[in-house]
């Protein structure tokens, strides 16, 4: 992987929307360890959750919400904020189905206010909306969808994410085409894992509860195959794209930022892989089926050639590595130790290694 222009994030300044939830936690200390300040804007009332376990330099923290339009243009033009990064959203694909229309509220009204408030942000280069590697029309292909491949979805989160995608491409043809305008980018990762994830219906924060807990692992859909990646991969692309936009050095809209092909792991190997690197007799077992369980895609991969050929980076961790790296962060976390300490050792080990 092409190293990350440090001299570039020095000092800049980054507004990040969703950085309360995992992956924007992570991200803001990923800035913070790049030496830039983040900004980051919105809410969320879960009861646990990593960001507020964090200490971040150079952070400073927004409570509000994206469908508030008022709120968000007024604290991002307030921001001087060199780049933006729109991670806010609902991201679940089980609580979806309880509340569909929350969750487009969300996710595709959300995207388009951002933008809008995006279009009065003086001093903005570059915008990156982080959708889902769900986007894709989903014919259970054994190869990877590439970023041309046809959008679709067949529950309202998937859905949700496709139309993002389309509102996103929009509102870039009608307000940001003219010269000097923020160059906009949307990403499509694979399922991100990682120390500190707390949601519900995932399966690597599910298994580091009931182990701590002292309960055996319940898995839906053992034989399902996903395209598994440690968080630290794609938020590295996002930089990587970022500043490429921000030098004008790449005008391309959607990227995939995937596992190599290859890689992929059914959630059976991955459920092997986490109870043995937590060790103890951690174990898991498989659900029963249900005839009223929902629908959860059963093979799901993306390529990520374009990344590799245009931006230069690819995944620096398989997806063994990852999971055992995610199983020894909440093993260590349930141990004692400190979520911003152990955050920062897997963003050494993998940027500095």
């Amino acid at each position: 992987m092409r190293l990350i222009d440090r001299q570039f994030w020095k000092g800049k300044r980054v507004f990040v929307t969703g950085h309360m939830g995992f992956k924007g936690a992570w991200l803001c200390s990923l800035l913070a360890h790049m030496g830039a300040e983040s900004i980051g804007f919105g809410q969320d009332e879960r009861e646990r959750l990593l960001y507020r376990e964090l200490t971040i330099a150079g952070h400073s923290h927004h409570l509000g919400d994206i469908n508030d339009l008022p709120s968000l243009t007024a604290v991002l033009s307030g921001s001087r904020a060199d780049i933006l990064f729109h991670l806010a959203a609902q991201p679940i694909v089980l609580a979806s189905y309880a509340d569909p229309v929350g969750t487009f509220e969300t996710n595709v009204m959300g995207t388009v206010r951002v933008l809008e408030a995006a279009r009065k942000a003086p001093g903005l280069k570059a915008i990156v909306v982080v959708t889902s590697d769900k986007v894709y029309r989903n014919n259970e292909w054994a190869w990877g969808y590439r970023e041309q491949d046809a959008l679709g979805g067949a529950d309202p989160y998937s859905a949700s994410k496709a139309a993002a995608e389309i509102a996103a491409e929009a509102m870039v043809r009608s307000f940001f085409a003219a010269d000097g305008a923020p160059q906009v980018a949307t990403v499509r990762a694979g399922n991100v894992i990682g120390g500190g994830d707390w949601a519900e219906y995932r399966l690597l924060p599910d298994a580091a509860r009931a182990i701590a807990a002292g309960h055996p692992l319940i898995v839906r859909h053992p034989q399902s195959t996903r395209p598994w990646q440690h968080v630290l991969d794609p938020l590295a692309g996002y930089l990587m794209l970022a500043q490429s936009m921000a030098g004008r050095r790449t005008a391309r809209r959607s990227w995939n930022f995937g596992p190599a092909q290859g890689d992929a792991m059914t959630v059976r190997e991955v459920a092997d892989l986490f109870v043995t690197a937590w060790g103890g007799g951690a174990a898991w077992t498989a659900a029963p089926e249900s005839v009223d369980a929902k629908h959860e895609a059963a093979t799901l991969m993306i390529d990520s050639s374009l990344a590799r050929r245009d931006l230069g980076w690819y995944p620096r961790w398989q997806s063994d590595e990852a999971i055992q790296r995610t199983a020894a962060w909440y093993r260590d976390r349930a141990a004692g130790g400190q979520a911003s300490a152990l955050v920062e050792r897997d963003i050494i080990d993998f940027f500095e290694a």
